[in-house]
């Protein structure tokens, strides 16, 4: 026995593969709206289809692009500490080598 769907429980989920509804018969003409079919409707529910499928992949290339931007930031920053780190130092040297001269010149 071939066992037909439900509005609650249909045959199958896939609207393209479900029978168009019937107009009842003791309607009268013209009470209801008439039917009304959109011709690129299978393109558009096939392109939206293809846009949600690709959600996840502009989200992981956004987050991505948002750690390789944070990892640039944290190598400047790193070079920028050692910078001054060896300036420091630099500084040190210099002032250790004018006090040895003085030290030199005065004795």
């Amino acid at each position: 026995m071939k066992r037909i769907g439900t509005i609650d429980r249909p045959q199958t989920h896939d609207p393209r593969n479900q029978e168009p509804m019937t107009i009842p018969t003791r309607e009268p003409v013209g009470s209801a709206t008439p039917d009304v079919t959109i011709i690129g409707a299978n393109d558009s529910r096939q392109n939206r289809t293809r846009e949600m499928q690709l959600i996840p992949e502009a989200l992981a290339r956004a987050h991505m692009h948002d750690r390789l931007r944070e990892a640039d930031a944290e190598r400047q920053a790193v070079r920028l500490i050692h910078a001054r780190r060896m300036q420091r130092r630099a500084e040190r040297a210099s002032m250790r080598a004018r006090r040895a001269l003085a030290m030199a010149v005065m004795h």
